[in-house]
């Protein structure tokens, strides 16, 4: 099967154009003699029209292509070069620059960082903004990178994740006899046990036929996801349940980091944390937008007033029951951070 190296290649046609681009940071320099500049991918699963790829990769790589550094991003939406899981085991590997990966996804490699996928661990983007600026967060993020070889740059909202179903989930006796699709992802699982969800774990890819088909009775995830994947055509409800802070965390392998001078890193970073704003306004406005369509029409019953705070100490109790060592730790010390 091709490496992700190998998409990457196929990816820059003509062939001309890969010697013109130069070499990633890896190589260090242009072996194709051009400019000396430094090329890094950056890849992601979203596709162009997705608010994570309009208002955060490609505004990121416009910013740092913009300015007279040195280096230059390529993006590679959709997958292009891999899965999730592909995709990070080839950034650890050095084969791709930079990714864009959720912190549950993360968590096979390092697993107190999937604490901040947790349900209900933060009360919105807000407070996870906030902890990710703290020391707690700065610990976390090295101690990351010692075990993984990756550095994280920053955090970007993804959105509140909320049920949808063909009824509305108002209190966690709602869950109850629903087969809810989650991802197949430890984290996951857990969350759904911590809010009392029975979890029936379906390939993303297969979760509209599966909801059509009687399969499972209703998934979660954000509004414009919801949306892009048209899954308000086999689903009446959306509960507004705001069980997890959405998040992503822009990362790039250390070996490609060490390769930029002071200068080309600090634009880099820079470039990453003042898109967050932008990223999350982004993500907020099409929630907005679709939710409003969905009321104005009737495609969805938008569901309002579920009792949050019974599912969130539902949540608390079970994590706090669960887990130990070092995800305890964080654990406590996120949902200590809240206002």
């Amino acid at each position: 099967m091709p490496t992700p190296k190998t998409y990457r290649m196929l990816a820059l046609v003509p062939a001309a154009a890969l010697l013109a681009a130069g070499c990633t940071a890896m190589g260090g320099n242009d072996d194709g003699g051009g400019d000396g500049t430094v090329t890094l991918s950056f890849a992601n699963s979203y596709t162009t029209g997705h608010p994570h790829t309009r208002c955060g990769i490609q505004a990121v790589a416009d910013t740092i292509n913009g300015q007279d550094l040195g280096v230059e991003i390529e993006t590679f939406p959709n997958s292009q070069l891999g899965g999730d899981t592909e995709r990070f085991t080839s950034l650890m590997a050095g084969d791709v620059d930079m990714d864009v990966q959720g912190s549950s996804a993360l968590a096979s490699s390092y697993a107190p960082i999937g604490v901040l996928d947790m349900a209900y661990a933060f009360d919105g983007p807000d407070q996870l903004f906030e902890f990710f600026d703290s020391d707690a967060a700065e610990r976390l993020r090295n101690e990351f990178a010692k075990e993984t070889g990756a550095r994280i740059l920053d955090v970007w909202f993804f959105g509140m994740r909320h049920f949808t179903a063909n009824k509305a989930i108002r209190k966690p006796a709602d869950l109850e006899g629903l087969r809810m699709r989650y991802p197949d992802s430890p984290i996951y699982l857990e969350n759904a046990k911590a809010v009392g969800a029975s979890a029936t774990a379906v390939a993303f890819e297969e979760v509209y036929l599966a909801l059509q088909q009687g399969i499972i009775d209703g998934q979660e995830n954000p509004v414009p996801t919801i949306a892009e994947k048209s899954f308000d055509e086999v689903q009446s409800h959306v509960s507004l349940s705001g069980h997890q802070t959405g998040s992503q965390l822009i990362v790039i392998n250390e070996d490609s980091w060490r390769q930029l001078s002071g200068e080309q890193q600090d634009a880099l970073r820079q470039a990453v944390h003042e898109t967050r704003a932008q990223n999350r306004q982004c993500i907020e406005d099409e929630e907005r937008k679709i939710l409003d369509e969905w009321r104005r029409n009737g495609t969805m019953t938008v569901v309002e007033d579920v009792d949050r705070q019974a599912f969130a100490q539902r949540a608390e109790d079970y994590f706090k029951r669960t887990l130990s060592g070092e995800q305890l730790e964080l654990y406590r010390s996120v949902r200590g951070s809240a206002g």
